[in-house]
């Protein structure tokens, strides 16, 4: 019998696994189908119900790190007692002391507990450290690999890259031995902030389209002028501002009468309620379903009986914004039109007009004239449909991009493919 071989690379989550992370998850099994050995130590335990295949795919252990230090009192203290005596502490105490001056609050201390459990704990076959996320998750990763004397690296996001403290991350950016990022967009961003910006990179996350489920063969050419087979509106995402929900709603509230049409939104989050009272009183309840989080099989089937795809994306008060939704390519994928907006790094993907529509964010007028071009117009939708599936199959690897990743985790490709390059 084969002996499995021991991870080199700790992974560093935030919560593993998460509905709404589905390019983490497909990144991870793709590393480990190139021969990374690896295991995932993650900061929260799930609070998902469900979870998408590709979560079962993966074969990494899991280690769960203490969310709140009170809860396992024992566990921190054993961590504290066996860090204290690594080498790189003192240097790694003098970075949490920097941070903790700026930054003095409960959850700085936190990533610090969850650091030394992590440095204390960690196989002695670790080689690096790999976190996603350049906030929280890097915190703790970034700590425990200085006390551990080890190299790590990072994926930045969405949120993390525009609610960070830029101090913060140029520290961050000139300990990490590399770093990738999923928009041209937030490239820029960070390339600003960083000592070496040639340690940065373009990485977008993709599909696996070898473990997506095949577009439909054909789709119903609904013009939204028969109320016994209205036009389906689908929006995939978390309910939280800079999502757009509230924007969405109001135009759907504004799409001409005599459009029949009904809204479909798979997705968890804080503003659940509020939308649902939202479109309560813009009369529109009747014809909205909320189906809450979904696996995968539940995201895929609405896709499959969906006409249009639209998301609202803005930037939030807080300055949180989306990055380039996964959900637009997988939407793309199933062979749906795309109604979206200019914020964030949407118009890497989307071109209006050639392969989708996209329209100013925080705008329900210019929104709602949108969609109500597509709903009338099959025809369109189509066209625009072929051209964003041609995109994601053309423009936006993943094989690449993990291939990418894996090597510089310390994994060479096999011999026939180095042979072929």
């Amino acid at each position: 019998m084969t002996v499995p071989s021991q991870a080199r690379v700790a992974v560093v989550l935030k919560g593993w696994p998460r509905l709404s992370e589905t390019f983490i998850a497909q990144e991870i099994a793709g590393l480990e189908a190139r021969g990374v050995a690896l295991e995932i130590w993650s900061l929260r335990r799930p609070t998902d119900k469900a979870r998408h295949p590709v979560h079962d795919r993966v074969a990494a252990r899991t280690v769960y790190l203490p969310e709140y230090l009170k809860d396992d009192p024992r566990r921190v203290l054993a961590g504290w007692a066996a860090a204290r005596r690594l080498p790189g502490y003192p240097a790694a105490r003098r970075k949490f002391l920097a941070d903790l001056r700026r930054d003095p609050s409960a959850n700085r201390i936190r990533r610090w507990g969850q650091a030394l459990v992590l440095a204390a704990e960690l196989p002695s076959s670790i080689e690096r450290l790999y976190a996603h996320f350049l906030h929280t998750p890097s915190s703790v990763a970034r700590y425990a690999a200085t006390m551990r004397s080890l190299p790590w690296s990072v994926s930045a996001h969405a949120k993390d890259i525009w609610t960070s403290a830029p101090r913060e991350i140029e520290d961050k950016l000139a300990d990490c031995a590399w770093l990738v990022t999923c928009t041209r967009l937030g490239l820029e961003r960070l390339q600003a902030l960083a000592p070496d910006p040639e340690r940065l990179k373009l990485v977008y996350h993709g599909l696996d389209l070898a473990h997506l489920p095949p577009p439909p063969i054909a789709r119903p050419r609904r013009d939204g002028a028969d109320g016994a087979n209205p036009v389906i509106i689908l929006s995939v995402g978390r309910k939280v501002e800079k999502k757009g929900y509230d924007d969405l709603l109001e135009a759907l509230a504004r799409l001409p009468a005599g459009l029949h049409w009904r809204f479909e939104h798979i997705g968890a989050g804080e503003l659940s309620e509020a939308l649902k009272a939202h479109a309560n009183r813009l009369g529109i309840a009747a014809r909205c379903t909320w189906h809450g989080a979904q696996p995968q099989k539940g995201v895929f089937a609405a896709l499959a009986r969906a006409d249009l795809f639209v998301l609202a994306s803005k930037t939030a008060a807080d300055g949180d914004q989306d990055g380039l939704p996964n959900v637009l390519m997988e939407a793309a994928h199933q062979g749906l039109a795309l109604v979206s907006t200019r914020a964030a790094a949407i118009g890497e993907f989307i071109t209006d007009g050639n392969n989708g529509l996209l329209v100013p964010p925080g705008a329900p007028d210019a929104l709602a004239a949108a969609m109500a071009r597509l709903i009338g117009n099959p025809d369109l939708r189509r066209s625009l449909a072929l051209r964003a599936g041609e995109t994601v199959r053309t423009r936006f690897s993943y094989d690449a991009g993990v291939d990418w990743i894996a090597k510089a985790l310390g994994q060479e490709p096999p011999a026939d493919v180095r042979a072929a390059e």
